[in-house]
């Protein structure tokens, strides 16, 4: 899994891309990015099937909030956690959330 982001000069967002590798995916049919700059909507952020078997997701994040909780929903089923976020929240209902700032 990745995280990449690009600052705009005369933006105060970022666009910050989430891209989960072909064996993370695990043969996953979907998945899902959900996290506080989607108010958690299970179906709002659906990231992009690549042919390589991986999963990518552009978002744009208002730098005005120094950070972000994100997790990754599999198959509508599984959440999965991202091992090179920039943190981690204890979510107070199954474990972690992941953190990206910005």
């Amino acid at each position: 899994m990745s995280i990449k982001k690009l600052y705009l000069k005369n933006s105060p967002c970022c666009k910050v891309t989430f891209r989960v590798s072909k064996t993370a995916a695990n043969n996953a049919k979907s998945i899902h990015l959900v996290g506080d700059f989607n108010d958690w909507n299970l179906q709002a952020t659906e990231m992009n099937a690549l042919k390589s078997g991986e999963f990518t997701a552009l978002v744009e994040l208002d730098t005005g909030k120094a950070e972000y909780q994100f997790r990754y929903l599999y198959d509508g089923k599984h959440w999965i956690n991202d091992d090179e976020a920039d943190g981690y929240a204890t979510n107070g209902i199954d474990g972690e959330n992941f953190i990206v700032r910005v």
